[in-house]
């Protein structure tokens, strides 16, 4: 050993990316598989707007293909913030979140880690629920369904992602809860409008919904790089 490494002593090796991100997305798995609090709290607030809007409102078979489109994501939209409102709050008891802060792993793979959980979370939501709409509101599809299944990939991608990125800004503020939806909101608002309108023209059949398609993956690529960019920032604000 040379006399400068002596002196400088032992060095931390940094963690692989993938090795950490893999670490951190089984324990949240685990976590949530052991307690459901997430999923529960999640198909509760859908299975209601499902069945209050049901019996609020009598469409026809026509008048709900033109309004399930919205219906459908605003329900998901709110029942996904339940769980986005606890993305980070675990990582708050015992100073877990400090620890992962001062840790040599890369920042971004716990960012990609909880993103794709919530993500996890949010689709098995939409498996359980999209029957459900289906049934009570007469649902059938004249445009290609597998079509709804890329906007829905798309769009719960864009809810999922930067609903964790201001999670994870307002965990320290004295409302998180009320916080969350204030910044994530009117950031999801053009997201929401293509899978919206998307979902909308797929039902009917009106017209291609190509460049809801499109616009939602640029939307993607956009925000995932801008939240990635600046997570380091945030995990390190106080």
């Amino acid at each position: 050993m040379s006399r400068t490494a002596a002196i400088a002593g032992p060095t931390i090796a940094s963690p692989g990316l993938f090795r950490v991100l893999r670490n951190s997305l089984v324990k949240d798995l685990r976590l949530e598989w052991r307690s459901k609090d997430a999923i529960n709290s999640m198909l509760f607030f859908a299975l209601l707007v499902v069945v209050i809007f049901s019996f609020a409102f009598e469409p026809t078979a026509e008048e709900s293909r033109r309004v399930a489109g919205g219906l459908i994501w605003v329900s998901f939209l709110f029942a996904a913030v339940v769980a986005l409102n606890q993305t980070w709050a675990r990582e708050l008891r015992n100073q877990v979140l400090d620890a992962y802060r001062v840790s040599p792993a890369p920042p971004v793979s716990l960012f990609l880690s909880k993103a794709i959980a919530n993500f996890i979370f949010v689709c098995v939501l939409e498996a359980v629920m999209t029957p459900l709409f289906v049934v009570f509101y007469d649902l059938r599809a004249i445009g290609p369904i597998y079509q709804l299944a890329v906007i829905g990939l798309l769009g719960t991608w864009a809810l999922v992602v930067n609903g964790t990125f201001f999670a994870a800004i307002s965990i320290r503020t004295r409302s998180r809860e009320i916080m969350l939806p204030l910044i994530l909101f009117p950031v999801s608002i053009p997201a929401l409008i293509a899978m919206v309108d998307g979902t909308r023209m797929i039902l009917t059949g009106e017209a291609s919904p190509q460049f809801w398609i499109q616009l939602l993956a640029v939307y993607d690529v956009v925000f995932t790089t801008v939240c990635i960019f600046l997570f380091e920032t945030v995990l390190n604000a106080e």
